[in-house]
């Protein structure tokens, strides 16, 4: 008997807690879904993820439950019909979701079609709620005609949606950044001019112009930018570096209108552009941002303000007298006035803050300055805005790098009964359980230090100044992989064959030989700057290879490191030794360089059944303790860091672009860094305009 009560209780209120709870969500999503471009915590990743997938769900169920109350017509009184079907274009309002988030990932724009279905089906479903419940008795203008407004409102928050998951899909993405067939030159008439200057027995030569180079000078003025001109700066050079998330290329000219700038910009600012660039590559992916900032879009953002606002004002003056009329229950009644209340109060409020976080975007403040001076104070007024809530100094990503260490992992990973049942659900049945829990267990994140970017910064700097003379060698150094950093310290004879392998080979091996260095007793000014960043560089490139494979080059990484942990577990439990204390990377780290790798070479021995390279990597950091130890970390350091952006260049734009609802990844923000300063191989046009003059001699 209870249990038919609750039942029943449940189905006299099902419809209003659905509203409410569709409500809640999209106040959430509203405010949680932008952090996500500067927060990469798994506890704001999970419950936005449930939120975007309810949201839906929610109100698709809340309808269809609508509808079903029609058929209960007869119960209802006409009053309480005319707040149910008041309730119906909400729904569809929530359905047209926030403007922070309209794809959780980029698989998701993908699905543009299914969404355009379903905006048909639940207009066509809102409809037919309204169709059912009119009647002379339940009709009145101070319901009805709030909510035709709503669902007019609705209707285009739904569209809107509908056309940025469109305009997000890669292949529309793709399709609206190129540019038009453009034959160049006519060749024809240029080699009938120069025939006809000869036969008329004139002198005719062709004469090849050289290409303007980006800028000449070893040495520029690194000046200070206004802030306002830096995120000017952006949005400008985000119309055409944007092309490289989609694998589009870039010509010559956009590699030296880049360059010279960036060679004039200090270290912060730098980066300063290259996340403003993200953060509307980010919102051009998963928000609305490609429809709402234009003047249509923005006209009818002031719409859907003022859709709800109109609507709570017609409601207000039907009065809670019209409302009472009936026999139903007095508290039900006062309860529905009340949630209608709620849903247009908080329609007010998702508004007003979407158009509050329009006006402060890099989108609407370039749109304003770009309107020449008529505009200006308006300008001005948003980058005042964009000054206080966002400010220089605040990183627009999450600004982290994670961390996954091989040796503090093998010490860790003790032997447990449930890890092992793990492992055998991973070996036999294809469940990743145990490469979850490695994940979860012993992957941190540090912060990206200033000195960190300051490396980065410096070497693809200067770069790109050693190609002044020769522009077309950009591609070569892109390709360099720690030979660079070895060339200049006159040691790649020694140590090429280290970064010559494959490699993830290389990355494992730096990584063994870095730890091996970092805890070696001997160093005499204890763990200084350098031997410090080259750690996190290591632990950081361990990370992609083993937790982000998709962001690497194809390879045996994963492979090559379960083979490696294997030995480096057995190394440090073999029996008849003492037992390492879990933690203890430092004792460690010196039974392995205790290991004489001189009196044979670890590949002769161990053949290649097994793809470790835990001896050979001993076998590197022994030639690495033999140089001076200043010396020794400034070219560790270059390596890593040559490592790192090798690794960003070769990684595909759309791996760049998933990462991006996931808080960033260093490695993007470091793949955008070289295109801007023209290392890599993303120029592929290597002239511009047309280079051959026809002169005649008289």
């Amino acid at each position: 008997m209870n249990l038919k009560h609750a039942w029943d209780v449940w189905g006299e209120w099902e419809i209003r807690v659905l509203v409410l709870t569709s409500l809640a969500l999209q106040v959430f999503l509203l405010f949680a879904g932008g952090l996500r471009k500067r927060v990469a915590a798994w506890w704001l990743r999970m419950p936005l993820w449930l939120a975007y997938l309810l949201a839906d769900y929610v109100a698709i169920y809340a309808l269809g439950n609508l509808s079903q109350n029609q058929k209960l017509r007869d119960g209802l009184r006409d009053a309480e019909m005319r707040l149910l079907v008041f309730w119906a274009p909400f729904l569809i309002l929530h359905l047209g979701g926030q403007d922070t988030i309209t794809a959780f990932a980029v698989e998701d724009n993908e699905l543009w079609l299914r969404h355009l279905l379903s905006l048909v089906s639940q207009v066509l479903l809102a409809g037919y709620v309204y169709w059912k419940s009119s009647s002379p008795a339940a009709t009145n203008i101070y319901t009805t005609a709030p909510a035709i407004i709503m669902f007019v409102a609705g209707v285009t928050k739904y569209g809107e949606r509908t056309l940025a998951l469109r305009a997000a899909s890669m292949g529309s993405l793709r399709s609206s950044m190129l540019t038009p067939p453009d034959p160049g030159p006519n060749y024809a008439k240029f080699v009938e001019e120069c025939q006809s200057r000869t036969h008329a027995g004139l002198v005719a030569k062709i004469v090849i112009v050289p290409e303007r180079p980006p800028d000449a000078d070893a040495r520029v003025e690194v000046r200070r930018v206004a802030y306002g001109d830096l995120v000017w700066s952006a949005r400008r050079m985000f119309g055409t570096f944007q092309r490289l998330f989609v694998d589009l290329i870039l010509s010559f000219q956009d590699r030296i209108d880049s360059l010279a700038f960036f060679r004039t910009l200090e270290m912060e600012q730098a980066f300063k552009v290259v996340e403003v660039e993200l953060v509307l590559m980010y919102e051009s992916l998963h928000s609305k941002a490609p429809v709402i900032h234009g003047w249509l879009g923005r006209g009818l953002r002031v719409f859907t303000l003022a859709a709800p606002v109109v609507s709570l004002v017609l409601f207000a003056r039907a009065g809670d007298a019209d409302l009472a009329a009936g026999d139903s229950d007095d508290d039900t009644r006062r309860v529905d006035v009340g949630i209608s209340y709620v849903l247009l109060g908080g329609a007010v409020l998702l508004e007003t803050y979407a158009i509050f976080l329009m006006v402060i975007s890099p989108w609407t403040y370039a749109d304003l300055r770009a309107g020449g001076e008529r505009l200006r104070p308006a300008a001005e007024a948003v980058l005042w805005l964009i000054e206080l809530f966002q400010p220089e100094t605040r990183a627009r990503w999450s600004d982290q790098m994670s961390q996954y260490n091989l040796i503090s992992y093998c010490l860790h990973d003790e032997p447990r009964w449930y890890k092992g049942l793990m492992e055998w659900l991973e070996w036999r049945w294809n469940f990743r359980v145990k490469t979850m829990w490695d994940s979860w267990r012993y992957t941190n994140t540090i912060a990206v230090s200033t000195q960190l970017k300051q490396l980065v910064f410096e070497q693809l700097k200067g770069k790109a100044e050693s190609t002044m003379d020769d522009p077309k060698s950009y591609r070569k150094l892109g390709e360099h992989r720690g030979q660079w950093a070895l060339q200049r310290k006159g040691l790649y004879q020694q140590l090429g064959w280290s970064v010559d392998c494959e490699f993830d080979e290389s990355i494992l091996l730096w990584h063994i030989a870095t730890d091996l260095c970092f805890y070696d007793a001997n160093q005499q000014d204890g763990h200084g700057e350098l031997p410090a960043i080259s750690r996190e560089v290591s632990s950081y490139m361990l990370f992609l290879l083993v937790r982000r494979p998709f962001m690497m080059t194809a390879s045996i990484g994963q492979i090559r490191f379960g083979d490696t942990c294997a030995e480096a577990k057995g190394f440090f439990r073999r029996a008849g030794d003492d037992v390492v204390v879990a933690g203890d990377e430092a004792g460690c780290a010196e039974r392995l360089r205790a290991v004489d790798t001189s009196i044979a070479e670890p590949r002769d021995v161990k053949g290649d059944r097994s793809k470790s390279v835990l001896f050979q990597a001993c076998k590197l950091a022994r030639q690495l303790l033999e140089l001076p130890e200043s010396g020794r970390w400034r070219l560790v350091a270059g390596v890593w860091v040559e490592m790192l952006c090798y690794a960003a260049g070769k990684c595909g734009g759309s791996a760049h672009a998933r990462q991006l609802s996931q808080g960033g990844e260093l490695l993007t923000v470091v793949w955008l860094l070289m295109a801007h300063f023209g290392v890599g191989d993303q120029y592929r046009v290597e002239s511009g305009h047309a280079r051959a003059k026809l002169v005649v001699d008289t």
